[in-house]
């Protein structure tokens, strides 16, 4: 049986956006129609890497062709809303990445237009198919964590926003970027996804000249306190998600390093299942365009961890 090709388009050629891509053109069964970014250095940037893709500086035209079955967004935050709900409106399916956006009510209306249309939709976060989140789930569903008693999440950034970043201005700033939106979203749905639903009891934040440089944060998730701690200071970049249960506890570091807390310590767990990666997720987003099920976040596991990370830029 022949394999349906996704017919796709591209928004947003920054690192991710160019990474994506990279990935999409290694793959069979997707043919990039078109991809945009307003930005010249983007789009010379792809060209040389990339000359067989068509390209443009208007994102508008890449919703607009109707030989496109899906599009990748990887735009700033800002733009998400108003290029997604276009995209669904006009019949397409939409791979998205964090945060799903940033303003609530926009981020509502895209739940409402999803729902509204049937549009596959999905969110590009790492925990969906990582290898050590698949097996901390696996475990704690079978109960071999015992009582969940808690979940810590330590995030330390010598420099923001980090090296590959820069060139991306939003990233530093108040209104679009930070570490809560571009990091602490992945770890409060990864947290959501395997503990339940986020209640703020408390937030605290400080802010540097541009973004955070600090966050505190204490919730709920079905009873489970949940502490966030993430600081801009001098020390090693840390990636810390801990969950602590009464008889295995459970520590996922570095993105993909698993550990397995017991009394006699923690013992590093060598993982047989596949990593999990852009490849594989922009895979599974093309078999969910084709009637498979996806285990990716959708736009209503975004909403839901948006406003966990909103909560602490606006508290009320």
């Amino acid at each position: 049986m022949t394999q349906k090709i996704l017919r796709l388009g591209v928004i947003g050629l920054g690192a991710m956006g160019a990474e994506m891509l990279d990935v999409a053109v290694r793959d069979p069964g997707i043919e990039v129609v078109l991809a945009a970014d307003p930005n010249t250095r983007a789009l010379d940037g792809v060209r040389a890497a990339h000359p067989e893709v068509a390209l443009t500086a208007d994102p508008e035209e890449v919703l607009a062709r109707e030989d496109i079955d899906a599009v990748y967004i990887a735009s700033p935050p800002a733009t998400h809303a108003g290029y997604t709900i276009t995209a669904m409106k006009a019949g397409k399916s939409v791979f998205c990445e964090k945060p799903l956006a940033v303003d609530l009510s926009e981020a509502a209306e895209m739940v409402a237009v999803a729902e509204a249309t049937g549009a596959v939709n999905a969110l590009n976060y790492t925990f969906s198919d990582r290898a050590a989140a698949v097996e901390v789930a696996r475990a704690v569903r079978a109960g071999e964590a015992g009582s969940i008693l808690g979940v810590e999440i330590r995030l330390l950034f010598p420099q923001w926003p980090r090296a590959f970043q820069r060139d991306a201005g939003w990233v530093a700033g108040r209104e679009q970027g930070g570490f809560l939106r571009e990091v602490g979203s992945h770890y409060a749905f990864l947290t959501d996804r395997i503990v339940g639903p986020l209640e703020r009891i408390h937030t605290l934040v400080e802010y540097g000249e541009q973004s955070e440089s600090s966050a505190t944060g204490l919730f709920s998730a079905n009873g489970v306190p949940v502490h966030l701690n993430a600081h801009v200071a001098a020390g090693p970049e840390t990636y810390e998600w801990t969950l602590y249960g009464s008889r295995r506890s459970y520590r996922i570091t570095d993105w993909a390093d698993l550990w397995i807390g017991d009394s006699e310590g923690w013992h590093r767990s060598e993982l047989p299942l596949p990593r999990g990666g852009e490849d594989t997720r922009l895979a599974e987003f093309a078999g969910a365009v084709g009637g498979k099920p996806s285990t990716l976040a959708d736009f209503a596991a975004g909403l839901r961890v948006q406003q966990v990370i909103e909560s602490f830029h606006d508290p009320e």
